[in-house]
């Protein structure tokens, strides 16, 4: 049976890739923080099925005591600090993480096994202010973000190693994909958890900045299945993941509202609070590498997408509606009865 190790496993990306990795039959480790909390939420349904390490990637003895201590087969790195406006505010701990982790990564596995199949998860945010329009493999780097320069650091230490040391080192640099996972202080989440909260009467208005912003934007279900076939090839090499497609946040937010029966416009509001330093236009990918070598494409529709996440969003908003209620009504039977007892209630 492979063995796989799965940084960033709690997130978007390593949630779906441990569902693939389970699918195919593999045993499945991920990486946790040592934290005193852990947020197990995305990967609750199949916690059972997985075997959780904690180790801190920043600290290159820790993971070569895991690498040892697993032995796995292939290693997929989706860990970083991956919000671009947070890179802004915290420029060390990105670079960091993102950058600096990948090094240790590396290293460690070329120190205990250098067999271990690696994954870098690159960014198309290292694209930034774009050389060439769609973006492909050879497309030149202009980073406009701490997390984006960040992202080509790492991107470029994986080729380091993969030609210094002939380790099978690739980087999948992947345009924006989004899921009903993803962290709502993203502004794909941002849109469709307020639409779902507007729709419920629990929202009025929508704040969001440049809504001209275009990205390529996927499904982050079908981005891993392109991580995962690409350390199945004979060789390594990096590869754009995308849909090559670009859409605006303004037609995002217009589809969003649509599905459910509402105009965008009448909810949202331009704010410049949600304009970043170093604006990145658009970026679109030219994924037919992907294509024609790992025979990988998109299934899932933009459109189809951002209905999912809408969709997802109402049943989480409704059940969170839900447990408020019955919480209150609980809250308020408890002060009923200690009135009747002639008991003093405790105001919280």
């Amino acid at each position: 049976m492979k063995r796989a190790l799965v940084t960033g496993i709690t997130g978007q990306d390593g949630s779906y890739m441990a569902e693939l990795l389970l699918s195919k039959g593999y045993e499945v480790f991920g990486v946790v923080r040592r934290t005193s909390s852990r947020n197990l939420e995305r990967i609750e349904h199949i916690q059972d099925r997985i075997q959780l390490e904690s180790a801190d990637l920043l600290d290159l003895s820790s993971v070569m005591s895991l690498l040892q201590r697993i032995k796995p087969h292939e290693f997929y790195n989706l860990a970083a600090q991956t919000f671009v406006p947070a890179s802004w505010e915290q420029p060390v701990l990105t670079g960091e993480i993102t950058a600096l982790g990948v090094t240790k990564m590396l290293e460690a596995i070329r120190l205990v096994d250098p067999t271990i199949r690696f994954y870098q998860a690159s960014s198309s945010e290292m694209f930034g202010k774009v050389q060439a329009v769609p973006q492909n493999e050879r497309t030149p780097f202009y980073p406009r973000s701490p997390y984006g320069v960040a992202k080509v650091y790492g991107h470029w230490i994986t080729v380091n190693y993969r030609e210094s040391y002939g380790m099978f080192a690739c980087s999948g640099i992947c345009f924006n994909h989004e899921s009903p996972r993803r962290g709502s202080e993203f502004v794909t989440r941002k849109i469709t958890e307020t639409a779902a909260r507007i729709k419920l009467g629990m929202a009025t208005e929508l704040r969001l900045g440049n809504l001209e912003a275009r990205r390529d934007w996927g499904f982050a279900g079908d981005f891993v299945e392109a991580m995962w076939l690409m350390l199945q090839q004979e060789e390594p090499e990096d590869y754009v993941i995308a849909t090559g497609v670009t859409r605006s946040v303004r037609e995002m937010a217009r589809i969003a509202f649509e599905h459910i029966g509402l105009n965008y416009e009448d909810y949202v509001i331009l704010d410049p609070r949600f304009v970043r330093p170093a604006e990145v236009d658009m970026l679109v990918g030219d994924p037919s590498k992907a294509a024609q070598k790992l025979n990988w494409r998109p299934k899932v529709s933009f459109e189809e997408l951002i209905a999912m996440m809408v969709e997802a969003d109402i049943q989480r908003v409704t059940e969170q509606r839900q447990l408020q209620s019955i919480t209150q009504a609980a809250q308020q039977r408890q002060a009923d009865k200690l009135r009747k007892a002639n008991r003093p209630v405790l105001v919280r």
